[in-house]
């Protein structure tokens, strides 16, 4: 017996899945790469479930449920193979399923490019990466203000970085993704 996915190649690393067959009653071992998850016979190796093994931090970030379907493994897989797997688009697809309530299997390449989310990546401490976004994001959206304030010797000048990002203009997601800290900034 064939499964539908049989002639599907998962072209990205997507690492590994733990899993747990449910005719055996004992956990999968060893863990299976995307492309065995997407091949297992449900049929004839028992009916099992999945779930990320944490190995690859950037795709544990996306796929955070405890039973993966195969549909989002080759979902995913299909983003990755269109934009790349860099951390930044990792950590857009990641806000966009987690944080803004999007489906993977509905995401496409598109939506995730034009996304109006800023993204910003450091492995610094988040007090650093906000303060760098604010400025960045005071900058890009009120350069004539933002052009006052740096030219500015009067000490009393202040740029609050917690009052420009939690203002009612921005919506602001912090998580990390292994060592990287991430600052996700949506305009409202």
């Amino acid at each position: 017996m064939t499964t539908i996915y049989e002639n599907l190649v998962i072209e990205n690393d997507l690492g590994t899945f733990e899993g747990f067959n449910h005719r055996d009653q004992q956990a999968i071992f060893p863990n299976l790469t995307a492309q065995e998850m997407v091949d297992w016979d449900h049929d004839r190796h028992g009916e099992a479930e999945f779930w990320h093994s944490g190995d690859n931090a950037g795709i544990a970030s996306i796929l955070t449920s405890g039973d993966i379907p195969v549909n989002d493994v080759i979902a995913l897989d299909r983003l990755l193979s269109e934009l790349g797997d860099d951390i930044s688009t990792l950590a857009k697809i990641s806000y966009l399923t987690e944080h803004d309530g999007r489906r993977l299997q509905e995401l496409e390449p598109r939506t995730i490019e034009d996304s109006p989310v800023s993204i910003f990546i450091d492995n610094v401490s988040f007090l650093d990466l906000r303060r760098t976004a604010a400025h960045e994001l005071f900058e890009l959206y009120y350069p004539e203000e933002f052009n006052i304030w740096e030219k500015s010797s009067c000490d009393g000048l202040i740029f609050d970085v917690d009052r420009f990002l939690d203002s009612p203009v921005f919506s602001t997601v912090e998580f990390q993704i292994g060592e990287e800290r991430i600052l996700v900034v949506e305009p409202l």
